[in-house]
């Protein structure tokens, strides 16, 4: 007797159509998606000024405030009673690189789910209020990786405003999640997309692109957007274009030849000046003898320090057009970017009060400039490193390690290598205190160029080197590292150690505690004075995202999202073969101290 053939097993697209379709269908018949729950009241809107001076049991950008600094006014948890702490609830998130800053605003917890999922959820419970979906391109949702997370949304007036991995920026009703206006920015098939979302700023929407790498030659840009329509107002190209005075930096490089300088992070803001600070990352290739800015060429008027890159560019958000920048390591050949968050900071050097932007780059090393004119202040190096010889301290120009910069045919040993000593999980500055956090991890790479073949010209598609990682000579065998420097006289108040890679943000509170995760799944809260360990859990997996703190009817939350995948961490992994992690499984935590009745 023949038997009929089992009919073909659906494809992994049609199963996600089918998924969809019924999706639509549950929810149009429980209107569950768009629906806001009764018992949570609408929340506000996000004017303008409450961005500029939030409530404290609020949650509202990337790093809370437009000064970048990461900081919960909080005081409910404390050293004393932190020991207390424990689950209030959690929350399932989509698997996959998770990287997400929570947002919180009147008792109502915004979160980004990997593959362009943003939730609503009641902050005090953790029940849905309402979800939206995006409908990705098929290619680009099997491709999954990295382009489909992202670190942090925007608030303002009624609405959450969300970057796309399909590269548009998006603005959904805050209390319903229906669509407001959907801009295109860049084409996603020829490699542009976003790592990070989107700040508002005098009701400029601010985005920077990243995929320059892969993408189109010419670099990447930042843009400036009407927060009413979406409208692109303006575009900053982070690459010197002809006809920028810093265009002659790229060694001779024609411009269609010149790639990289992502915009990894978020900005800061200054309300009295109107200048948002943006880090800009490294050149592509990595190696600059590939890339063709070394040898330095003698010619008029010609460099090689490859401008914008490994630089801070403060923008008038009301123009789009550079104020100053500030390179911090010219002519990059390490994958060493100055790209991370940029803190406002006030304090007085040598008795005059100076307004700094701080930043720390890959290299471990904390730099201040003045944020009124970019002129450089001072550093601090933190990790053992071999790249910079010396630092001149009246005007911050690095004198380079000739024996570490790679070469084509050889293989250098550099301390730190890429992922960096700092990587995109940020620094928070706690202004009571004058004390800056700093997650860190100390190792070295063996560094290889790989060449192009005779004839090829470099058009995109990587860095083209590996690194060889192995921890730094001599090591106790700790790699993560949470340091507390004080600002005021730059002096490390302490630093705690540990063996596996520190891969999430800090969070420093009123209530004297700080709060960081690694990669071994562990959560921790130490004393902002000492760095003691004062309480700690291990999580399902990877603690690589940022961590906030909120209020609801005065009872204080500490939420961070964990989940495997994030690039960083897959990274750093190699130096801890021994420490395995789930594939799957991404949560939102949330913890709190017991209920008193």
């Amino acid at each position: 007797m023949r038997t009929a053939p089992l009919p073909k097993a659906p494809s992994a697209i049609a199963w996600r159509a089918l998924g969809r379709t019924l999706a639509l269908a549950l929810a149009l018949i429980s209107g569950a998606a768009a629906a806001q729950s009764p018992t949570t009241p609408p929340p506000r809107p996000v004017s303008a000024d409450l961005l500029r001076h939030p409530d404290p049991a609020d949650w509202l950008m990337w790093r809370r405030t437009y000064d970048g600094a990461g900081f919960s006014p909080l005081k409910e948890i404390t050293p004393e009673n932190v020991k207390t702490l424990g689950v209030a609830w959690t929350w399932s998130l989509t698997s996959g690189p998770t990287e997400t800053t929570p947002l919180v605003h009147d008792g109502v917890l915004y979160v980004w789910n990997y593959g362009d999922k943003v939730q609503a959820l009641n902050a005090a419970t953790g029940d849905l209020l309402w979800e939206y979906r995006r409908d990705l391109p098929d290619t680009l949702v099997e491709a999954r990786g990295n382009d489909l997370t992202k670190r942090n949304m925007a608030l303002y007036e009624g609405e959450i405003i969300i970057a796309t991995s399909d590269v548009h920026l998006v603005a959904l009703d805050a209390r319903t999640g229906k669509v407001i206006w959907d801009h295109a920015v860049a084409d996603w098939r020829q490699g542009w997309r976003y790592t990070s979302g989107p700040m508002v700023a005098n009701g400029v929407v601010l985005q920077g692109m990243t995929g320059c790498g892969n993408g189109e030659p010419g670099g990447c840009f930042i843009t400036g957007h009407d927060a009413k329509t979406g409208a692109e107002k303006w575009r900053v190209w982070s690459v010197a274009h002809p006809g920028d005075p810093n265009s002659e930096s790229w060694n001779g490089v024609p411009l269609e030849r010149r790639y990289g300088l992502s915009v990894w992070a978020a900005a800061s803001f200054d309300p009295d000046r109107g200048l948002a600070y943006f880090g800009i990352a490294e050149p592509y290739p990595w190696i600059a003898e590939m890339r063709g800015t070394l040898p330095a060429k003698s010619a008029p008027g010609v460099t090689n320090t490859a401008l914008y890159s490994d630089s801070t560019l403060a923008i008038d958000v009301a123009t789009g057009k550079i104020k100053w920048y500030y390179q911090h390591l010219p002519n990059d050949t390490w994958d060493m970017d100055d790209a991370f968050e940029q803190i406002l900071v006030d304090l007085p050097i040598d008795g005059v009060m100076r307004n700094m932007v701080v930043t720390t780059g890959k290299l471990g090393m904390i730099e201040a400039v003045d944020r009124g004119s970019g002129s450089w202040l001072w550093a601090k190096e933190t990790v053992p490193q071999n790249i910079v010889d010396a630092i001149d301290p009246k005007t911050g120009a690095k004198t380079i390690n000739a024996a570490s910069i790679p070469h084509i045919g050889q293989t250098t040993m550099n301390c730190p290598s890429d992922p960096g000593a700092r990587g995109w999980p940020a620094t928070a500055y706690d202004p009571e205190r004058k004390t800056l956090f700093l997650p860190l991890n100390e190792f070295c790479a063996y560094t290889t160029p790989l060449p192009l073949k005779p004839g090829e010209t470099y058009q995109g598609g990587g860095g083209r080197a590996t690194f060889a990682r192995n921890l730094v000579p001599g090591s106790d065998g700790n790699i993560g590292r949470i340091d507390a420097v004080k600002l005021t006289d730059r002096a490390t108040s302490w630093s705690f150690r540990f063996p596996a890679p520190a891969t999430s943000a800090v969070l420093p509170t009123a209530g004297g505690v700080v709060f960081a995760g690694a990669w071994d799944r562990v959560f921790r809260a130490l004393d902002s004075a000492t760095g003691k360990v004062l309480w700690q859990i291990r999580t399902n997996n990877a603690v690589n995202s940022f961590p906030i703190s909120y209020a609801v009817n005065g009872r204080q939350y500490v939420a961070i999202a964990v989940g495997n995948g994030s690039g960083q961490g897959q990274e750093l992994s190699t130096l801890v073969p021994n420490i395995a992690l789930p594939d799957e499984g991404a949560v939102l935590w949330v913890f709190a101290l017991p209920e008193t009745h």
